[in-house]
């Protein structure tokens, strides 16, 4: 199986590396174009075997499976660039999730996904959302999950979903380090204690947090009542935490919702757009 990707930002290049490290596929079987080159050659360099490709023509002529790693805003035009090359056969996955599946179906006769994959994905850990088309069997949504099951655990979800999903899966490990950050920020402040040190306990802290919540089986609820002694330190802390942060997160899930509905409006503008060139 030969896998493409077009786009070597951060998440792409996080996908490869991953699934190298992780034996998924070995480098001679991956090909990659950026629209920076020289960032497709670093990763020939860093894997050898891997094929660095000039043109996303190249890749998509060579892959049976091709990731779409790119902006929301690049989207129309490679698609638009792609689209006389790809084959019924392969299966065209983005990564990008103000992109619909609807911009996709309407645009490539071939197998179509979507995933919402995590910086977590790097450890082979956490979750991969899967979004799919109906231009899509059941074998290559089974092709998709076992590789994606080297990297993380694949969930299917509903595109009605893919917001919400992102927010917790894909963007919540950027807002948990926000929080964590802060703690051991406010811990240096008030009691000197060294940063190094206060970071390492508290991101050992997380990682046994997540364990209990996963493998351990409890519930954020169960953690709390298990440390939290009636009429004690930690349950003192937790009903102030509950009185300052109410309403919070309601406001970030607004927030991340506005964006992403606006991007979707700008992807659908541009894919509009590139119709009407092409006629």
């Amino acid at each position: 199986m030969n896998i493409g990707f077009i786009g070597a930002g951060s998440m792409g290049s996080l996908l490869i590396e991953a699934f190298i490290i992780a034996e998924a596929v070995e480098p001679n079987q991956i090909s990659v174009s950026n629209r920076t080159y020289s960032k497709v050659e670093q990763l020939a360099c860093k894997f050898p075997g891997l094929q660095a490709k000039q043109t996303n023509t190249a890749v998509v002529q060579q892959a049976d499976i091709v990731f779409l790693c790119i902006k929301p805003h690049e989207f129309a035009h490679v698609i638009s660039e792609i689209k006389p090359f790809v084959r019924d056969e392969q299966l065209i996955v983005s990564i990008t999730s103000p992109v619909q599946l609807s911009h996709l179906e309407q645009e490539l006769n071939c197998h179509i996904a979507k995933i919402i994959p995590s910086i977590t994905n790097k450890m082979w850990s956490g979750a991969t959302l899967c979004i799919y088309s109906e231009q899509i069997d059941e074998a290559h949504q089974t092709m998709l999950e076992q590789l994606l099951a080297y990297i993380s655990e694949p969930i299917r979800i509903e595109e009605s979903y893919t917001r919400i999903v992102s927010d917790i899966s894909s963007c919540g490990p950027a807002f948990m380090s926000f929080f964590l950050q802060q703690f051991v920020d406010a811990a240096v402040e008030e009691t000197g204690i060294s940063r190094d040190a206060a970071m390492m306990i508290a991101s050992n802290m997380m990682l046994g947090t997540g364990l209990l919540l996963t493998e351990g089986g409890m519930t954020p609820e169960e953690v709390q009542r298990r440390v939290a002694v009636p009429g004690g330190i930690t349950a003192k802390a937790l009903a102030m935490l509950k009185k300052d942060s109410t309403g919070l997160f309601n406001s970030l899930i607004r927030t991340t919702h506005a964006k992403y509905f606006e991007d979707v409006e700008v992807v659908s503008a541009q894919f509009k757009k590139e119709e009407v060139r092409e006629q």
